[in-house]
């Protein structure tokens, strides 16, 4: 329930304030992608410390998420693509993950005794070139040959800061946390 909430309240943060701000600069690419994208941070912290078993509460968390903040309008429009992107985008850090593991990089929490942030933001980065490029393909015939790159681009930077402030936010949380159990 703690991911489903978490990714709910940072695509709010995204839609409600990141976007509209971001209109302005990009009105054409903002549809499909946030500068900073800050669920996608919930994405990978929630696949490190949960593994495969995120993937059911990200995509509740999306779905949920979709209903709440996307108008009937946007739904109809992009429905066709729509469970597909929603499917890639819960599943894109979990690939990340298992990649890295195949390279000999096991970085799922518990694994070592601390936390691997540089490991964490490799990982954010290759989960975000899943995730960018994938949904560049599922929203190709959407998206015009003249923004693709951009498109491309926007999904990738976005993503990758929202891994970072997510990482941000995590280190505040850890260091509240030994604050109020060492006293």
């Amino acid at each position: 329930m703690i991911i489903v909430l978490a990714y709910v309240l940072c695509h709010g943060l995204t839609d409600l304030i990141i976007a509209p701000i971001q209109r302005i600069f990009l009105p054409e690419t903002t549809i499909f992608a946030a500068l900073i994208y800050l669920p996608h941070g919930v994405r990978v912290l929630a696949t490190w410390a949960y593994g495969w078993k995120a993937v059911p509460p990200l995509l509740a968390g999306t779905l949920l998420s979709v209903g709440l903040f996307s108008s009937d309008q946007e739904v109809s429009f992009l429905s066709p693509q729509l469970l597909e992107g929603v499917f890639l985008g819960s599943v894109s850090a979990l690939l990340a993950f298992e990649c890295a593991r195949l390279a000999g990089h096991n970085l799922y929490a518990g694994q070592g005794r601390k936390l691997s942030w540089r490991g964490m933001i490799v990982v954010g980065a290759l989960s975000s070139v899943i995730n960018s490029i994938g949904q560049t393909f599922i929203y190709a015939g959407l998206i015009g040959l003249e923004d693709l790159g951009e498109v491309l681009i926007v999904y990738a930077i976005g993503d990758l800061f929202g891994v970072i402030l997510g990482m941000v936010a995590l280190m505040f949380v850890f260091r509240w946390v030994r604050l109020f159990s060492s006293t």
